[in-house]
């Protein structure tokens, strides 16, 4: 079965770019905001778009997407609005992939057959779930490959030769390259280790590869030498947290985060009704604050994490 991710990266390689997948956290800051910021991102330039689940216990995360996570919580947003999000972007755009990301307690409280019904219903087309290891494929990896839907794993800095084609097994849609060890967003990653382990990874699989991770901290050397390797069709990638955490200021991370570049503060400012010329801060009003640094052009990170028995 192919599907709409299948569909986008096959007419990118068309075209001979490289994808941007996007990462917005559902219901940060409110579910209606939330809405119109990923109703906008396609014509900002977004090829692909993860929203996160919110979760309480986010592990893998850094303080960026921690702090949206919570703000989401905070709002009311379930797994359930979740997928009500989707469905509202689903009635304006048939077209553009959406991936849910996030981490396996929520779906296991909601149930997996309840949640795949749900969720293809609504028009999800993939799922990345972080604590989820292909020795878990039977619990939902599996099921949701038989239910038609794509199921991107993450390949690691640490994931060596031997270790490899366990996580690719049952992968599809696009591999998901995690450029750092460590939380979203904490480091800056070497471009030249990534453009080797993104080549160790393709004799291994035909899959498209997005990196992500650790785009946010990239300097321009860095940017210069991820450019020429989209270019030369080495990388696939996209964004999220994208800047450092600003715990107690206007201008927090988060959301915003995911519309910076290829144009998204624009995006986001249209979407919010904001004056032109003025940025955005995390709860939706127009507003000053200091500048982000500035994006590794594609590279992209998220996430948003679980603790037993918690939403």
């Amino acid at each position: 079965m192919t599907t709409r991710i299948d569909r986008r990266f096959a007419d990118l390689k068309k075209d001979g770019r490289a994808a941007l997948v996007t990462f917005l956290m559902a219901g940060d800051p409110d579910p209606e905001s939330s809405l119109a910021i990923i109703s906008a991102l396609p014509k900002a330039g977004a090829d692909v778009i993860e929203i996160g689940m919110p979760f309480s216990d986010p592990m893998s995360d850094g303080p960026t997407i921690q702090a949206a996570g919570m703000r989401a919580l905070k709002s009311g947003t379930t797994l359930r609005k979740t997928l009500e999000l989707v469905r509202g972007f689903r009635k304006t755009d048939q077209q553009t992939p959406v991936v849910l990301m996030g981490y396996y307690n929520p779906i296991y409280v909601h149930g997996v057959e309840r949640f795949l019904s749900d969720a293809i219903g609504a028009g999800v087309d993939g799922l990345i779930v972080v604590d989820l290891p292909p020795e878990e494929d039977d619990e939902l990896c599996k099921p949701a490959l038989k239910a038609g839907m794509n199921f991107i794993r993450l390949a690691t800095p640490t994931t060596d030769d031997k270790r490899l084609p366990t996580v690719l097994q049952n992968t599809s849609g696009f591999v998901y390259y995690v450029s750092i060890t460590g939380i979203t967003g904490a480091a800056a990653p070497d471009a030249d280790r990534v453009a080797q382990a993104v080549a160790r990874i393709k004799r291994h699989t035909d899959l498209p590869i997005a990196v992500g991770f650790g785009g946010a901290r990239c300097g321009a050397r860095a940017r210069h030498r991820a450019r020429r390797g989209w270019r030369r069709g080495r990388l696939g990638a996209g964004r999220g947290s994208g800047q450092e955490p600003r715990q107690g200021r206007q201008g927090h991370a988060g959301n915003r985060a995911g519309c910076r570049g290829a144009g998204f503060e624009p995006c986001r400012r249209r979407a919010l009704g904001a004056p032109a010329g003025r940025r955005i801060n995390q709860t939706g009003r127009s507003g000053l604050t200091r500048p982000l640094p500035a994006p590794c052009d594609r590279l992209f990170a998220s996430r948003a994490a679980p603790g037993p028995g918690r939403q």
